[in-house]
């Protein structure tokens, strides 16, 4: 499928008023010289500009046209759990994205982009559907999922999403996706690779009534702590609570006071590698780790398989709390970076070049970060 196929479209309302600015934009808050800091899970980065807080979809349309309008840069932000801002921040319009909006029909769900993500998770197993109870705990707002194609523990949302409407900047106008429109796969989609076109105003899912029941698990973790066997159905409220508490154990759900928990989760993503590729890490792993160790390797579509950061890092020497620096590697998981407290953005690119640099030397591969970097690079 191409992703160039057109989305249907849908008229919007917000219209220019005669001296140019929106009339909806006229109510939504807006600072100046704001920090964005205290808008991200890392609790890193510099001030921008202007932030601009919409509560509505025309609010957010109108801030998005009148920053393309007059050609100012413009961040979006939802949970800010996927974010790295430089410590010079942001010299335009960062717009944070605060709609509101849960609607279930049925067994469809319908989320405004500003919903936080965890709570809507609550609430489907609450209402008895299946289909993210293994997503319990994700920090970040429902629009960024579909970006990210979020997936944890043996789900990812690509398999219960059906439609994203979103503002197209290019076309000027609403549009609607349909799943395979997003052309989703591994922590990737068509919002991710065209950041500039789309902003997403809300997200369609179609979950299961399965009788209280989950989804058959499909993560090997999930089911042991479950004590059932991978493909079985557990209770939903079961299968959410033990999602929870295994991604609290790894540092994965925001805790103030947890400074394990000032991260983006993942830093990293999984390599998917050709046969090839594989064949070639295989043999370094040999050379290294002695004949008789085995890396993790996972299907990941034919002629490539997928391994796993966390066990690179680790195999690489980067253990668990390893730093002494205000930026460290988690104490409870290897493949989250942290803020101890009072880091700089580029003290934790510091870190996160180290790793993977560390990495490359010892096994040939080269980890790709999984936040969106703003201003900054590895």
């Amino acid at each position: 499928m191409s992703t160039e196929n057109p989305p249907r479209r849908t008229r919007e309302r917000p219209r220019p008023n005669r001296r140019g600015r929106s009339r909806t934009l006229e109510r939504v808050q807006e600072l100046h010289d704001a920090p964005l800091a205290p808008l991200t899970t890392f609790r890193l980065g510099g001030p921008a500009a202007r932030l601009v807080t919409a509560t509505t979809d025309a609010e957010v349309i109108a801030a998005v046209r009148e920053a393309d309008a007059a050609g100012t840069p413009l961040l979006v932000i939802g949970g800010g759990s996927n974010l790295v801002i430089g410590d010079e921040g942001f010299a335009g319009t960062a717009l944070v994205i605060a709609t509101r909006g849960f609607e279930l029909t049925g067994t469809r769900l319908e989320l405004a982009a500003g919903e936080v993500w965890t709570d809507a998770v609550a609430r489907t197993v609450e209402a008895g559907l299946a289909g993210v109870e293994c997503l319990a705990g994700i920090p970040g707002s429902a629009g960024a999922t579909p970006i990210q194609n979020v997936g944890a523990y043996g789900q990812e949302v690509s398999s219960t999403i059906t439609e994203v409407i979103a503002y197209d900047r290019r076309g000027g106008e609403t549009v609607t996706l349909s799943n395979e429109e997003c052309a989703f796969s591994y922590r990737h989609s068509r919002f991710k690779a065209d950041p500039e076109r789309y902003v997403v105003l809300r997200v369609r899912f179609e979950l299961e009534d399965a009788d209280g029941l989950s989804a058959p698990l499909k993560y090997a973790e999930t089911a042991r702590a479950l004590g059932v066997e991978a493909g079985e159905r557990v209770p939903l409220a079961s299968a959410r609570e033990t999602v929870l508490k295994l991604r609290a154990g790894k540092g994965m759900v925001l805790d103030p006071e947890d400074h394990d928990t000032w991260s983006a989760g993942s830093f990293f993503t999984n390599p998917i590698l050709t046969d090839e590729q594989f064949a070639h890490f295989h043999a370094r792993v040999r050379e290294r780790l002695g004949e008789g160790v085995e890396p993790p390797a996972y299907p990941a579509g034919e002629g490539h398989t997928k391994t796993s950061a966390a066990w690179l890092i680790d195999k690489a020497g980067f253990t668990k709390g390893y730093g002494d620096g205000p930026a460290r590697i988690s104490g409870k998981h290897t493949l989250a970076l942290t803020n101890r407290g009072s880091a700089t953005t580029e003290d934790l690119l510091t870190l996160a070049r180290e790793v993977v640099a560390g990495v490359r030397d010892a096994f040939g591969i080269t980890l790709v970060n999984e936040p969106v970097t703003v201003g900054v690079s590895l």
